[in-house]
C-alpha cells in the first residue's frame, strides 16, 4: 500500500517507546530555518547570519536566523494528519518529543503551541541536530532502539536505522523503501501531493493575461500584417512570463507571515506548505534564467532587467508606501506595453502612454481597494505589508474614478486630433471606443464597492463575459473605422 493510499495507515505498533517527532516537513510541511531567512532578506542582520555560517558553522547560523526571524507558531501549516495521530497517542499515555534540527527557539516556541510535546531535543548554538547527529542525540537520551522516530525525508535514515520503529510522514517512496528495510514502521502518514501541480499554481499562469498588453503597439501601428513583429513580441511575451513567475514565488516566499494572516492567500502553495520552499526558490531561479535569455533573444534584456528591478522594488519595500504602490503598479503594467514597442519595432505614442498611465493607475488604485474591502482587519487598523488602513478606502476610490474618468478624456482628445482622422477611414466612428472604455472602467468600480473583485482587475476582466463584448465591441469599431468609409 502506497502513502497516496491513506492519510494514515497503522502497520505496525510498539506504543510502549516513547514517540520523537521531526518538525521541518514532517510535523509541519514547511522548513522554518528557509522560512527565517526568506522572512527578511532586505534585513542587513542576514549578512552576519551569513558570515556565521562560514565562521561558526550552520549550528550558530540557525541559532542567528532564530533570533532574528519574526515567527508565530500558530502560522505555520501543520500536517493535520499527523497532528490527529499524536492526540490519539498523547491520549493512550505515550511519551511524545519534538525532536528537530531546528534551533530551540523556534522548536520550544511549536512544542507550547502544540501542547502535546513531554520535552524538547533540538538544536542550539553549538550542536546541529541532523542526522547523525540526532540519532546520537536520540540514543543517548532513551537508547539504541528505544524510541520511535517520525521523520520525512532522506536525512532521517540515519535515525530510523537507530530506532525501535518508524513512522513515515511525507516520505518520497524511494525513501520509504529505504526506511522500511531499516525498521518495522508503525504508521504511514501522507502529506500533500507531489509539488508539481503546486508549483505551477505559485507561478500563477492566469496572472500572464497582462502580459498580452506587449502586443497592443502591434495593433496601434496598425501593423497587424508584420509577421516579424508578432514574432518578436511573442518572445517578449515569454520573457515577461518566465520574469513575472519567479518574482511571483519570491515574493511569496518572502511575504508568508502576511500571506497566512491573510483569508485567501493562507491557501497559496508556500502559505500551505504545499509547495516546499527549496523547490519554488529553485525554480524561481530557473525562471529568471529562461526570462533573461528571452529577453536577449527579443531585444529587450533592458526592458526585462528594468521590469524586474521594479518588480522586485515593490514587493521588498515599495508595497508598503502608500501611494508609491500604485504608481509603481501602474508603471508595472506599462512598461510591458513599452517592452513591446521595443521588441516590435513600433515606438508607443505619447498619446498612448498618457492614456495608458491613467487607465493602469485606476486599475492599480481599483486593485488597492479591493484588497481593503476584503480583508477583516479591525477599522483603522494597517493591512499587513500595505500602508493603508480601512479609513483610506473612500479617498482611494476618488483618486481611481478620477484616474479612469481622465483616461478617458486623454482618448476622447485623441480621437478628435487631425492626425489620428488621416490614419482612418472613418475616424468618426472612433467616437464610439470612448463610452465603451468609460463604461467598462465604472463597472469595474461598481463591482468592487460590491465585493466581486476578488483578483487583479484585468484578471477579473479575462474571466467576465461582459468585459469580453466590451473589447469585442472596441475590436470591431476600429476595424470598420479603418476599413469602411461612412
Amino acid at each position: 500500500m502506497t502513502l497516496a493510499e491513506s492519510k494514515t495507515t497503522p502497520i505496525f505498533t510498539t506504543s510502549a517507546l516513547p514517540l520523537c517527532v521531526d518538525l521541518d516537513g514532517t510535523l509541519t510541511y514547511s522548513d522554518t530555518l528557509l522560512e527565517g531567512i526568506a522572512s527578511h532578506p532586505r534585513d542587513a542582520r542576514l549578512v552576519d547570519a551569513i558570515t556565521t555560517l562560514f565562521l561558526r558553522g550552520r549550528a550558530a547560523f540557525k541559532q542567528r536566523i532564530s533570533a532574528n526571524a519574526p515567527f508565530d507558531p500558530a502560522l505555520l501549516p501543520y500536517n493535520q494528519a499527523l497532528l490527529d495521530y499524536l492526540v490519539k497517542e498523547k491520549s493512550e499515555g505515550r511519551h511524545l518529543v519534538l525532536a528537530t534540527a531546528a534551533n530551540h527557539t523556534i522548536a520550544n516556541a511549536v512544542a507550547n503551541h502544540i501542547g502535546l510535546f513531554d520535552e524538547v531535543v533540538a538544536s542550539d548554538e553549538i550542536h546541529n541536530l541532523k542526522g547523525r547527529a540526532k540519532a546520537a542525540a536520540l540514543c543517548a537520551r532513551f537508547g539504541r532502539h528505544g524510541f520511535a522516530y517520525a521523520g520525512n525525508d532522506k536525512s532521517d535514515l540515519s535515525v530510523w536505522a537507530a530506532s525501535g520503529s518508524a513512522l513515515l510522514v511525507n516520505v518520497a517512496p524511494a525513501v520509504a523503501r529505504r526506511a522500511r528495510k531499516l525498521v518495522p514502521v508503525e504508521t504511514a502518514i501522507a502529506g500533500h501531493p507531489a509539488p508539481l501541480s503546486a508549483l505551477l499554481r505559485a507561478m500563477r499562469p492566469h496572472q500572464w493575461v497582462k502580459n498580452f498588453l506587449v502586443f497592443i503597439p502591434i495593433f496601434t501601428a496598425h501593423a497587424v500584417s508584420d509577421l516579424s513583429a508578432w514574432y518578436s513580441a511573442a518572445l517578449v511575451f515569454a520573457a515577461f512570463c518566465a520574469t513575472a513567475s519567479s518574482i511571483y514565488l519570491f515574493n511569496d516566499a518572502t511575504d508568508l507571515a502576511a500571506d497566512r494572516r491573510h483569508p485567501r492567500k493562507r491557501l497559496r502553495p508556500f502559505a500551505s506548505g504545499a509547495l516546499p520552499l527549496s523547490t519554488g526558490l529553485l525554480a524561481a531561479g530557473l525562471l529568471a534564467v529562461l526570462g533573461l535569455s528571452l529577453a536577449a533573444a527579443s531585444g529587450t534584456l533592458l526592458v526585462i532587467l528594468t521590469y524586474a528591478a521594479m518588480s522586485s522594488a515593490y514587493s521588498l519595500s515599495l508595497k508598503e508606501q502608500p501611494l508609491v504602490d500604485v504608481f509603481m503598479l501602474g508603471a508595472l503594467y506599462t512598461i510591458r506595453m513599452f517592452g513591446g514597442g521595443v521588441a516590435t519595432g513600433h515606438e508607443l505614442s505619447l498619446w498612448l502612454l498618457a492614456f495608458s498611465g491613467f487607465l493602469f493607475l485606476g486599475l492599480a488604485l481599483l486593485k488597492r481597494v479591493a484588497e481593503l474591502a476584503s480583508t477583516r482587519r479591525v477599522e483603522g487598523q494597517l493591512v499587513a505589508r500595505r500602508g493603508y488602513s480601512n479609513a483610506d478606502m473612500p479617498i482611494l476610490q476618488t483618486f481611481g474614478c478620477c484616474a479612469s474618468f481622465a483616461s478617458s478624456l486623454v482618448l476622447a482628445l485623441f480621437v478628435q486630433r487631425e492626425a489620428t482622422a488621416a490614419q482612418y477611414a472613418s475616424p468618426g466612428l472612433l467616437w464610439g471606443i470612448v463610452p465603451l472604455m468609460l463604461f467598462w472602467q465604472c463597472r469595474l468600480w461598481l463591482s468592487t464597492t460590491r465585493g466581486y473583485m476578488h483578483d487583479d482587475p484585468i484578471i477579473y476582466s479575462a474571466r467576465d463575459w461582459v468585459s469580453w463584448i466590451v473589447g469585442a465591441a472596441v475590436m470591431l469599431i476600429l476595424l470598420l473605422a479603418y476599413s469602411i468609409t461612412v
